[in-house]
């Protein structure tokens, strides 16, 4: 069994929501931020979400006020940035920490799956993370990779049961 569906997070609401019901989904997660350069990715992620709900994709994001102070808001700040700018209806998480001794699980697991250029360490906000089915980390994008750049790993991932 993943190491995934042990984990837990909360909800931008604060309410628990249990990575257990991701079994069988493929996961898309991202650390995201809401005055960064790439928050305008939140369409393209949106965009996604959009395509791929029905095939079982699953897009989360996490935000993160580590990369240069750039989600300062409180949970109803950055919901309501991410409703009216952008709007976003996947999921959104409390805002945690990916780098650190506070770093959440979720990102602890993931960034030991798949370390990145910086070992395990999160480069910058939009930092993504695909995750198959089975609950195995399969890629790492960039922070500057487009969502639009990630619809062939999609798929790919979605395509194996």
């Amino acid at each position: 069994m993943s190491q995934l569906y042990q984990l837990a997070a909360n909800t931008l609401q604060g309410q628990a929501f249990d990575f257990e019901v991701l079994r069988g989904k493929v996961v898309l997660i991202v650390n995201t931020a809401s005055q960064c350069g790439l928050t305008p990715q939140y369409q393209g992620l949106q965009e996604l979400h959009e395509q791929y709900k029905d095939q079982d994709l699953v897009i989360i994001g996490f935000p993160c006020n580590q990369f240069g102070g750039q989600e300062p808001g409180d949970a109803q700040q950055i919901q309501q940035g991410c409703l009216i700018n952008y709007g976003v209806d996947f999921t959104i998480m409390e805002k945690i920490e990916v780098n650190g001794e506070h770093t959440h699980p979720i990102f602890h697991f993931l960034k030991s799956a798949l370390p990145g250029l910086f070992g395990n360490r999160v480069k910058w906000n939009f930092t993504k993370f695909l995750v198959g089915r089975d609950g195995t980390p399969l890629q790492r994008f960039a922070p500057t990779t487009k969502p639009s750049k990630l619809t062939t790993a999609i798929e790919n991932a979605l395509k194996h049961t």
